[in-house]
């Protein structure tokens, strides 16, 4: 598997899971304090395109790596739950750096 395929998901698995941080601060100065409504409503737009594009990437990288339907649903799903993306994250790629095509192993304990 190329490394752009895991790089790609990284930056989306980010950029979905602080546009999902961002948007619920909006939805709480919308219905908490009765301000934002605009913002809300922009900053909800760009989530749901970013959120499309990491559903692509993460669908991606699932195919290739070859995961099982529950994890790869898991994964999925990750981007709809404030900051879980942030712990999947690291822990996908921590499975998947050893697939990536050129990657070094992790030194083995002595």
């Amino acid at each position: 598997m190329k490394s752009s395929v895991l790089t790609r998901y990284r930056v989306m698995a980010y950029v979905t899971a602080v546009m999902l941080l961002i948007l619920c601060a909006c939805m709480v100065a919308k219905y908490g304090f009765g301000v934002g409504e605009d913002l809300t409503l922009v900053v909800s737009q760009i989530h749901g395109v970013l959120y499309i594009v990491y559903l692509v990437f993460a669908f991606d990288l699932g195919s290739k790596a070859k995961w099982p339907f529950g994890k790869l649903i898991w994964v999925l799903v990750s981007g709809t739950i404030p900051t879980a993306a942030f712990f999947v994250e690291r822990k996908v790629v921590a499975e998947t750096l050893p697939l990536v095509s050129g990657a070094q192993p992790a030194p083995a304990n002595a």
